[in-house]
């Protein structure tokens, strides 16, 4: 039979004893095996991952070898070489839920106008995480909500699925393939080595849009994502934040929303902000501005470039 799904994990010198549960947990899924293929995108590993992960459970399992580093690359490698008609993203660090394959299959039969979807992302901490850490979790890929939600507004961040169990109709992945490859800047969106560059996932989400079809998330589909402890140390997150932001003006810039530069009044009641804040919340809120900054300098330079 052909497969109706493509899984597809992408990793990069993965953290062999996450992967391995990464791999249980697909293994031990509700859906038949005869309906789902499963494909391993290592991407630019320093040790070649076929020869160290045995995929032989799985009748309808490749291991794909991509050498351009980046998270990018290897989602285009795997739309490329995936054959199922729905393309569920799982990252190295992901535990779906046992019914997640199924349930996903059975989300896009019955919301036929929805071309991207994904679920509940619960965290399971290697240690126990600071309070502080807490404001920033949702940059962590963690997301638990009521009730199931879905729009066709790109303005709608609460319907825009992560790449975390990101599952989407290949069509929909195929025309982000092709867009890509008509605008190369997209390329540098998300992950890259130690870059903390993201918004790959949300600009290959909201292709979906783009199609005429809406992104949804649902309340029965569900993963653990493992959360390793540098995780949670304030270095990394500073990290984090500095690149989200960046990667959120620069997607949003491609999307035709250009950033606004603020006036001399919002400069000085953001001056006052920040200094009414505690010393952490100044780091943070720095590291903030400084990938905004950093992203409209990037943007100023290509509208130079175009008025050439």
């Amino acid at each position: 039979m052909q497969a109706l799904i493509s899984v597809i994990i992408c990793t990069h010198n993965p953290r062999s004893d996450y992967l391995k549960r990464v791999l249980q947990a697909l293994k031990d899924q509700t859906l038949s095996l005869e309906h789902w293929e499963l494909l391993l995108i290592d991407n630019a590993s320093d040790k070649l991952l076929a020869s160290e992960i045995d995929l032989s459970w799985h009748p309808n399992s490749r291991h794909i070898r991509e050498d351009e580093l980046g998270l990018t690359p290897a989602r285009l490698r795997g739309i490329k070489e995936a054959i199922g008609e729905i393309l569920v993203f799982v990252d190295d660090d992901n535990i779906l839920d046992l019914d997640y394959l199924e349930v996903s299959l059975r989300i896009s039969k019955d919301y036929p106008f929805v071309g991207a979807w994904g679920g509940q992302i619960r965290p399971e901490f290697e240690i126990e995480p600071p309070d502080w850490t807490k404001p920033y979790w949702n940059f962590l890929a963690i997301r638990q909500f009521d009730c199931d939600q879905w729009s066709n507004s790109q303005e709608q961040n609460t319907t825009t699925p992560c790449g975390a169990g990101l599952c989407i109709r290949r069509f929909v992945a195929q025309k982000y393939s092709h867009i890509l490859h008509q605008d190369p800047k997209r390329m540098d969106l998300d992950r890259k080595g130690k870059s903390l560059v993201s918004c790959g996932d949300t600009d290959l989400a909201l292709t979906s849009c783009d199609l005429g079809l809406g992104t949804g998330v649902f309340t029965s589909l569900r993963l653990t994502h493992l959360m390793p402890s540098q995780r949670l140390q304030e270095d990394y997150l500073l990290n984090l934040l500095q690149g989200v932001s960046y990667s959120v003006t620069i997607l949003n810039a491609l999307r035709g929303k250009l950033p606004i530069y603020p006036c001399r009044s919002q400069r000085i009641f953001q001056k006052y902000m920040r200094w009414r804040m505690d010393l952490r919340s100044q780091r943070f809120y720095d590291a903030e501005q400084l990938g905004k900054q950093k992203a409209m300098k990037e943007i100023a330079s290509w509208r130079k470039v175009e008025n050439l």
